[in-house]
């Protein structure tokens, strides 16, 4: 059954919390020795009793710069604690903090602020030359890592600006579920972003529906790495936090991740496919690598088994007594390490959403040991709507409906949802917001999906992103892009391309990571992505990847042709947003000549035709 109206957590302490700040109020209260926030290595420990008191103290200190309920506060950091200092201390005057891509170019800070209207933002240094470059009406410019002069504040000077007589208790009290928790700026995949209202009551719900599926608690660990723009890391660690008491560790650069997770050893995690992708190409690597031969083939015996045995139960078939005593040597002797290097040995429950993730990905972490759940949602929702969880969890599917979430389809199946955790709207963009939540309260969500006898929820892709070729055959571009960057970790980003043409081709853009990993295998003596294309070595590997890959593919859907891009895309670059995916309209207007040069006859001299 739907929720609607306000929505309270049971707190861990058993009283019935209805606000975000109410939540943080009572876990601080309860456990104020408790680390709440760290960096790795405990560089940083914050507790709660600590965390409350910077709260308190910043609280009066953006009162006295103007802040108050309703309004907003701009805030570009990096993942780190002051991030979590500055949110939450905005959330207890009712003001609602957004966050800005760290990717974010001055034109796209200018529209944001024009459409937010805050009047002051908390950034870095490094990022205080974007901002000053932006236009918009912000008057107060808050930096978190030192005095850098220019008329801005430190968190210091925000603090000494404080009243003493700032009544901070009432203040917090005064927070109603329907006040703006944040703004969520989609990617703007198709156009300018949009500001995506989440309210108290939205995350509330979020939280209780998160609860039920994942039984998270205080005493769980998780990082914060993805951008605090993107409604995951705000909903699974920054609210998580605040709402049941989670322990955060902060992680500052998105690309040392695998070197933060032993130091962690979360008990719930988050990763969008391709840190998995790149978890599973960093395990296949280091066994490459071993020089025993003994070690090595005991190795790839292991990981074997380990899949047999995980495909097995995750199909819900019986394992073998044979394979069963087999798989507990392999745990025993190469399984269980494997997952202690990795950080993931207290691992309970991993997540992996933002898009669709290849199945042989999962069953890989699967065969370690490694529990992952594919989960499905949007920042219109707060994150999750579907997921699959321990008990009903089906491979290929993005689960069933998260707890108080009406999922049903469309006429043309279009995927629809309905609940307490659905957006108030689209900022200043009624139009788009009607567009968006009919009459009866259904979020059109813009994915196609199919819901099977079981209740069990499958993406096909969006809507407005499905390839119809000259034949009139519909396909999903992301299940031939994953089938590809399955093959090899080698592939970093596929653009499958086909609408109204006679066959598939695609744009391949190289890992560098792997890149970089290979060369010497490669012969590579330049790194560059111009030379790197060249190289006869790296074209045949591609090309084994893109065989490889099409052997999963009716034969209408597997590439034909295709050219390796001579350059390395950034997360919030051009092509790919920050939080990887890919940019369609603007990749196809970008590389107009190159997908031409595919279809041309005789091919360009950059393509590769398959045959």
């Amino acid at each position: 059954m739907t929720r609607t109206g306000d929505i309270t957590l049971t707190h861990q302490s058993g009283k019935q919390v209805r606000t975000l700040t109410e939540a943080f109020q009572e876990t601080a209260r309860l456990r104020p020795s408790a680390v709440a926030l760290r960096t790795p290595g405990d560089k940083v420990a914050i507790t709660w009793r600590e965390y409350a008191e910077q709260v308190r103290k910043l609280a009066a200190g953006f009162a006295a710069l103007g802040v108050g309920r309703g309004d907003t506060v701009g805030v570009l950091l990096t993942n780190r604690p002051e991030f979590h200092l500055v949110d939450t201390a905005a959330l207890h005057l009712g003001a609602t903090p957004f966050s800005i891509y760290i990717t974010s170019s001055p034109e796209q800070i200018s529209y944001l602020f024009g459409n937010a209207e805050n009047k002051v933002v908390v950034t870095e240094q490094r990022f205080l030359k974007t901002i000053q470059s932006a236009q918009s009406e912000v008057e107060h410019v808050v930096v978190v890592d030192g005095d850098s002069g220019d008329g801005t504040l430190t968190l210091d000077d925000v603090i000494e600006r404080g009243a003493e007589d700032f009544d901070f208790e009432a203040t917090w009290q005064a927070v109603k579920p329907s006040d703006l928790a944040t703004l969520i700026y989609t990617s703007g995949t198709t156009g300018p972003p949009k500001g995506v209202e989440i309210t108290h009551a939205n995350l509330m719900a979020e939280a209780e529906s998160i609860v039920h599926l994942t039984k998270v608690g205080p005493d769980d660990r998780i990082t914060s790495y993805l951008p605090h723009a993107h409604i995951a890391d705000r909903m699974t660690a920054h609210y998580s936090n605040l709402l049941m008491g989670v322990q955060v560790t902060t992680v500052d650069d998105p690309r040392a991740i695998a070197q933060a997770l032993p130091d962690t050893r979360p008990t719930v995690w988050l990763g969008v496919p391709r840190v998995w992708q790149k978890l599973k190409a960093g395990v296949e690597a280091k066994l490459a690598a071993e020089e025993s031969p003994i070690k090595k083939k005991l190795a790839a015996w292991a990981l074997d088994v380990g899949m047999k045995t995980a495909k097995l139960k995750l199909d819900g078939k019986s394992v073998p007594l044979p394979l069963q005593a087999q798989h507990q040597l392999a745990d025993k002797l190469v399984l269980s390490k494997v997952r202690s290097a990795l950080g993931f040995d207290q691992l309970r429950h991993g997540i992996s959403s933002a898009a669709a993730i290849p199945e042989e990905t999962l069953y890989f972490f699967w065969g370690l040991g490694i529990p992952v759940y594919e989960v499905w949602g949007m920042s219109e929702n707060c994150g999750g709507a579907t997921s699959n969880v321990a008990g009903a969890n089906r491979v290929g599917t993005v689960g069933k409906p998260m707890y108080g979430i009406e999922v049903s389809l469309a006429e043309d199946n279009e995927l629809l949802i309905r609940g307490a955790v659905v957006m108030r709207g689209y900022r200043k963009q009624p139009d788009k917001t009607a567009e968006a939540i009919d009459s009866d309260g259904w979020l059109h969500t813009g994915d196609i999906g199919s819901i099977d006898e079981d209740g069990y929820v499958r993406i096909v892709d969006r809507k407005k992103e499905l390839i119809i070729n000259e034949a009139g055959k519909n396909m999903s571009p992301t299940n031939i892009e994953n089938a590809m960057k399955a093959a090899s970790p080698l592939i970093g980003q596929v653009v499958a391309i086909g609408d109204n043409r006679p066959y598939i081709t695609a744009l391949v853009v190289l890992d560098p990571e792997a890149v970089q990993a290979k060369k010497d295998d490669f012969g590579l003596t330049e790194l560059a992505p111009s030379a790197v294309v060249e190289n006869e070595k790296v074209r045949a590997a591609v090309t084994a990847a893109i065989r490889e890959g099409n052997k999963k593919l009716s034969r209408v859907e597997q590439i034909k042709r295709f050219t390796i891009v001579p350059q390395f895309w950034e997360p919030g670059g051009d092509e790919i947003t920050p939080t990887m995916k890919l940019k369609r309209k603007p990749i196809a207007e970008k590389y107009a000549a190159d997908i031409e040069a595919l279809y041309s006859t005789p091919a360009g001299p950059a393509v590769i035709d398959l045959g």
